[in-house]
């Protein structure tokens, strides 16, 4: 079994988490490629454990991407398997981990689970942007949301957008968010949009610090094209993919639409996507005393 490990860097007390990850791999005699600036963070001179740059340098037979962080890492990741199809296993180092649910403490039930494919695949549908100019280069593509949003210093824009066409909504706001289900416990759920389950086929609109207060998120289906038309005193405002992002002109035409591929994520059979939502957001519980 080939996997590929990869992160966007760790604390230094973190290290010892990473060795005990590889010593369980080597234990059951997986082969492991690690991201080169991961490798060189730790001094790690094994000769099993090949190193790899970019995404063109990962072999057609990596079984598995193991994501090692938060979930910005996973965001990452994404970006990493494109459209191959690997699937992206999630080991949380960070904090709230919706995306990386297996904690630190898990590394050898994972890797069991891993070794013996005794694991759920969960499909998880993209977002996708097109635009008249170059925009997010060979990734135009993302797993939480599409944002637009204005520049810090100047005032709220105007977003005219449309759903396949035809005019939806003038948003007066500091920004919109399109979200698919998998972001919806992201930016959008920080800025009162509803959280939607991940095999629901839709994306959510949700406005960013809105002017009119009769303006709430609304959902539609995932096989929307919605397009935005923006207006602002200032010259440019801010895109956004996931943690990635741009600084465009005002003139600049754009429109989401829902990625032809999916990604995979791995999970334990037992972190369901409700177990998740009541870990993280203390569901059911009593917090007074």
């Amino acid at each position: 079994m080939k996997v590929a490990i990869y992160s966007r860097g760790l604390d230094p007390e973190q290290g010892s988490s990473l060795q005990a990850l590889l010593e369980e791999l080597s234990l059951h005699k997986v082969q492991v490629f690690i991201y080169q600036p991961l490798l060189e963070q730790f001094s790690i001179t094994d000769q099993n454990i090949i190193p790899f740059k970019s995404p063109e340098e990962l072999k057609a037979d990596v079984e598995c991407l193991i994501g090692i962080g938060g979930d910005g890492t996973i965001l990452d990741a994404v970006t990493i398997v494109k459209d191959s199809n690997i699937p992206i296993l999630g080991i949380n180092f960070g904090r709230l981990g919706f995306l990386a649910s297996i904690s630190r403490d898990e590394l050898s039930i994972a890797v069991d689970a891993l070794v013996n494919r005794t694991f759920i695949i969960d499909k998880r549908s993209l977002i996708h942007v097109d635009a008249n100019q170059p925009l997010f280069g060979n990734t135009p593509y993302a797993l939480n949301e599409f944002a637009i949003h204005k520049r810090d210093t100047s005032p709220m824009i105007k977003i005219h957008t449309y759903l396949n066409g035809e005019f939806l909504n003038t948003y007066w706001a500091d920004g919109l968010v399109v979200s698919t289900p998998t972001g919806s416990t992201g930016y959008n759920m920080s800025c009162n949009g509803p959280i939607l389950f991940p095999e629901s086929s839709s994306f959510v609109i949700t406005p960013v610090a809105p002017h009119n207060l009769n303006v709430r998120s609304i959902v539609v289906a995932d096989d929307s094209i919605i397009s935005f038309e923006v207006e602002g005193r200032s010259d440019q405002f801010i895109c956004v993919l996931d943690s990635r992002r741009e600084i465009v002109d005002i003139n600049i035409q754009l429109a989401v639409k829902k990625e032809k591929f999916s990604v995979n994520l791995i999970r334990l059979n037992e972190n369901s996507f409700l177990s998740t939502l009541r870990t993280k957001l203390t569901w059911g519980l009593d917090k007074r005393n």
